[in-house]
């Protein structure tokens, strides 16, 4: 078993890099299977979903290179061969290959998506955007079944903001005939990365980045290149970390209008911040103040930071309360900080932390990727030797999160241990 062991208190220093948006390079993978020549895709994270994609598109005849961040994708052979089980049961965002598909073969057969278990996720929007482009879609034996005869231009309105469901219903009407007007949609910058993409490739697409999207259909999408936008969650991240542990750390390729509120929190609790063209600068922090927190959809405090930003509030003074609206199961981290001395508890939808209190080395689990994340960050300021279990949930999202920490101080390593005593629930 794979394990990180985290030696705290180490004084951290220097500059670390943000890579590219991995909520980005989930969508702009499977968009290469709409084109007719090949896509080159930039600055792509190198983290276990990408190459789970990767493996994914070679599954259905695609001709796939990846190397240093940059991946070429030939999808000129590729089949509507049926995904029901396997690499799609690794990862959430395997449900672009529906939108995907659709829009080029107009038929898919894609297994149930995995991923982190953050409770109820459910991709009825999704199916609701395909039905209204004309698709027939049915579960049959744990797997979606998506047939159309084609695919026309709907005005469709979604009930709930979804990143996941604006993607992918651009996805299939970038080729459906007539208009499609998205109503409701998801503002992330990931959209717009992703709608830049399917531009560059040929597509008619006005609107990404405010609530309604315009598409008028094409018949054909071509090759193109593209670079990825940095990831605003690592750089979230990375900068959560500089103001509970950092001595003066600079993160670089980010860009600051995409963690803005993140950065008001942390001024809220004084934390300064000096914002560069595309950096960050966070000196030592001296005194946290606590502040109550609300997560919302962009451009609101993003949800995917609420597990990291719960170690910053064991630290500051006071008691403060983080309020997920958009996953209600998305406090398992508070269970694994109470073992390393933190003061918190969840109550329904929110987590109450009082501090300072100081935390302590532990054996802990990482139960999802942000959870992972926030464990990380607590084994960084914890007093004594922490081991992080289940480690391949922070791999799923975080590229070369070990060499990144060392190179500004951090005394962390992954090291492989005897299936012994895991952490229970």
């Amino acid at each position: 078993m794979d394990v990180y062991k985290i030696k705290g208190g180490k004084p951290l220093q220097g500059t670390i890099k943000v890579s590219g948006a991995k909520n980005s390079a989930v969508a702009l993978i499977p968009a290469s299977i709409l084109a007719d020549s090949p896509v080159t895709i930039d600055g792509l994270p190198e983290i276990s979903d990408v190459l789970t994609l990767q493996a994914l598109l070679e599954e259905i005849g695609g001709q796939v290179r990846f190397d240093k961040g940059k991946m070429i994708i030939d999808p000129s052979e590729m089949v509507a061969m049926p995904l029901p089980n396997g690499n799609v049961k690794k990862l959430r965002a395997s449900y672009y290959l529906m939108g995907a598909m659709l829009g080029r073969f107009k038929n898919a057969v894609i297994g149930l998506p995995g991923g982190c278990h953050l409770g109820p996720r459910p991709i009825d929007q999704h199916i609701k955007g395909f039905e209204a482009l004309g698709a027939k879609v049915t579960n049959e034996h744990g797997a979606i079944y998506l047939r159309a005869d084609e695919l026309r231009g709907a005005k469709i309105y979604l009930d709930v903001v979804s990143v996941g469901a604006t993607i992918n219903i651009m996805l299939a009407a970038v080729r459906a005939k007539g208009r499609t007007i998205i109503e409701n949609a998801a503002k992330e910058p990931e959209i717009i990365d992703v709608a830049t993409l399917l531009s560059n490739m040929g597509a008619k697409i006005k609107g990404a980045g405010t609530n309604v999207i315009r598409i008028e259909g094409v018949e054909r999408l071509h090759g193109t290149k593209h670079t990825i936008i940095p990831d605003r969650i690592e750089a979230g991240t990375f900068m959560i970390m500089a103001a509970v542990a950092g001595s003066g750390i600079t993160i670089d390729n980010v860009i600051p209008l995409h963690v803005e509120a993140l950065t008001a929190k942390l001024r809220e609790m004084g934390v300064k911040i000096e914002e560069r063209e595309e950096q960050i600068y966070i000196p030592k922090s001296r005194k946290l103040q606590a502040v109550d927190v609300k997560t919302l959809v962009y451009p609101g405090f993003p949800t995917d930071l609420q597990q990291p930003f719960s170690v910053l509030l064991t630290q500051a003074v006071g008691s403060s309360v983080i309020t997920d609206t958009v996953y209600s199961a998305r406090f398992k981290q508070i269970d694994e900080l109470r073992r390393m001395n933190a003061d918190g508890r969840v109550e329904g939808r929110s987590a109450i932390l009082s501090g300072p209190k100081p935390l302590q080395a532990a054996t802990v689990r990482a139960s999802d990727l942000r959870a992972g994340a926030a464990l990380v960050i607590a084994g960084l300021i914890a007093d004594g030797e922490t081991e992080i279990q289940e480690i391949q949930h922070i791999e799923r999202g975080y590229s070369s999160l070990i060499p990144k920490l060392q190179g500004i101080g951090a005394d962390i390593r992954k090291v492989t241990i005897p299936e012994k005593a895991v952490v229970s629930e």
